[in-house]
């Protein structure tokens, strides 16, 4: 995952040497020089051959196809195109593999289903939505030529279409979940030109608010990827090809018109036009202007392949994705063979993608239990969340945030409660697997482990496999034995630290009776210390 950071620079894409282009200034006079290098007809434009989609789906793999991998994820390729950008192909499982909850669980129904918990927690969580995009189209140039008095037809002023509007993305605090995020958003067209030489409007932007904590990844359309799963069955069996960047960005592709092509004509039609001689010479060089603002399309229209990780506030909203450039008018047409210039040029497409954003909490600890461990009233008894408390397995349906206040002369620390892990877990059994998210982002771990339990030792065995290696590296751990006043002898609690001993001796332990009260202000300063990255106070 690619940190919002580098998404603040300037994306690096195919170079064109920049250039005003003023077909009005071109006169008889004009040496080679001062016209743009056209390209004959019979010679390969690459600009008339891009793709028209950014992915395709193909089950096969060529034979030269060598594999490459970026971090986890692992693709083949086969080769470049015209632009130095690699043909890419990348198995649609493990393209969500690298996301280590197997986010596309999505596309097949498989996911959390939040409206349960809304209905039994009377709250709204959502940590998983997909998006789609539409940038603003540009507007199209104006066909109009100067009137006054004293000369009914005048020359050429029609004004350029405004630029479409664009997509940003704000991290901003104090929200906790995206419910509040749509599933579409399509930012406003550019307006037309107008006489007098008057440019269109721009498009208004749309700025979408996310909160701290969300990542944001590309993905094919939904829609086509439940089509290939009807037919193939499997997702691992879908195949899906892309283009990649030196910078291993995903390229995106609008399927507009190419160069040369999206002329609007007032009078005469295209047919007209294209027999006559003048309009052909204007036609190469404007296709050399198109080519250009694909070029600059092609620079932005891109997406980092692991995704981007919102995980602090931004002072400015991150560009996204770019509306379409506004068409030109007839007004930069006027040669000294075209006098009146009845034909503009349209307004180059918005760009229309998907995208999949995922909240991952941040809490400075994770609370992870088996269900029915006392995690929810453990979590009452050390802070001022409320959640929901009951002796049935999977009372917790959607993540908590507990503010934990120890000292006055001490900040705060955070725990984040997340619903019962069960055995399976992480091969896609019970909700575990879409709430581990949540405890990826913090310093350190809590299990809880149930003293009542048969085998507590058992249970956190089975808490540390489904967690996993990658989730625990690096991270802080500690364990509170819960229920203790439900045990006899407290053989269970001596077995268990033994087990804790041999596994790491420095991970912290404690057990507690949290309905009582019993050793909570000692597990509230371990979990303190926990969080801030000491072993004691």
């Amino acid at each position: 995952m690619i940190s919002v950071r580098s998404c603040l620079r300037l994306r690096r894409g195919p170079r064109i040497v920049n250039r005003r282009y003023k077909f009005s200034t071109i006169s008889e006079n004009s040496s080679s020089d001062d016209i743009i290098e056209k390209v004959s007809p019979e010679r390969y434009d690459p600009y008339a051959n891009l793709p028209e989609s950014s992915y395709s789906f193909d089950s096969s793999i060529s034979p030269k196809a060598y594999p490459k991998q970026y971090k986890d994820m692992k693709y083949w390729v086969e080769g470049s195109d015209d632009f130095g950008l690699d043909k890419v192909k990348v198995n649609m499982k493990d393209y969500f593999s690298g996301d280590l909850h197997q986010s596309h669980k999505i596309f097949v129904g498989q996911h959390q289903n939040y409206k349960q918990g809304q209905k039994v927690e009377q709250r709204t969580f959502l940590d998983l939505r997909l998006v789609r995009l539409k940038s603003g189209d540009g507007g199209n140039g104006c066909v109009s030529f100067f009137r006054d008095a004293n000369r009914p037809v005048g020359p050429p002023d029609g004004g350029d279409g405004g630029n479409g509007g664009n997509i940003y993305v704000h991290v901003v605090k104090n929200m906790g979940s995206l419910h509040g995020i749509q599933r579409s958003y399509q930012a406003k067209g550019g307006k037309a030109g107008s006489s007098r030489q008057l440019d269109g409007k721009r498009g208004e932007d749309v700025i979408i608010e996310v909160p701290v904590g969300t990542t944001m990844r590309w993905i094919p359309d939904p829609l086509a990827v439940k089509k290939q799963l009807k037919e193939v069955g499997d997702i691992s069996k879908v195949t899906m090809s892309v283009r990649f960047t030196p910078d291993r960005d995903i390229q995106l592709y609008k399927n507009d018109y190419p160069p040369g092509e999206g002329w609007t004509f007032k009078e005469k039609d295209e047919d007209y036009h294209q027999e006559r001689e003048y309009f052909n010479e204007l036609n190469e060089q404007v296709k050399d202007y198109d080519r250009e603002i694909m070029a600059e399309e092609l620079t932005y229209d891109r997406f980092p392949f692991m995704g981007l990780d919102f995980d602090k506030p931004t002072d400015k909203p991150v560009l996204i994705m770019k509306g379409g450039k506004g068409g030109m008018g007839n007004m930069h047409f006027l040669t000294k063979d075209v006098r009146n210039p009845r034909f503009s040029k349209r307004g180059r497409k918005g760009l229309c993608e998907f995208f999949m954003l995922e909240l991952k909490l941040l809490a400075d600890l994770g609370l992870v239990g088996l269900p029915n461990a006392g995690k929810s009233t453990l979590l009452g008894a050390i802070s001022k969340a409320r959640p929901r408390v009951g002796h049935w397995e999977f009372t917790t349906l959607q993540p908590t945030i507990g503010t934990i206040f120890t000292r006055i002369d001490q900040d705060p620390f955070t725990v984040a409660d997340i619903p019962g892990i069960i055995k399976g877990a992480s091969e896609n059994k019970g909700m575990g697997m879409d709430f581990l998210r949540h405890i990826e982002r913090s310093g350190g771990i809590v299990f809880v482990v149930s003293l009542e339990s048969k085998n507590p030792s058992m249970d956190l065995q089975v808490l540390i496999d489904e967690v996993g290696e990658k989730r625990m590296k690096g991270k802080r751990v500690m364990v509170i034995a819960t229920k203790a006043d439900l045990t006899k002898h407290g053989d269970s609690y001596r077995e268990l630290v033994k087990f804790i001993k041999e596994k790491d001796g420095s991970w912290l332990y404690i057990p507690v009776c949290a309905p009582k009260g019993e050793n909570i202000e000692s597990a509230i300063a371990m979990m303190g210390s926990l969080a801030r990255g000491k072993q004691s106070d």
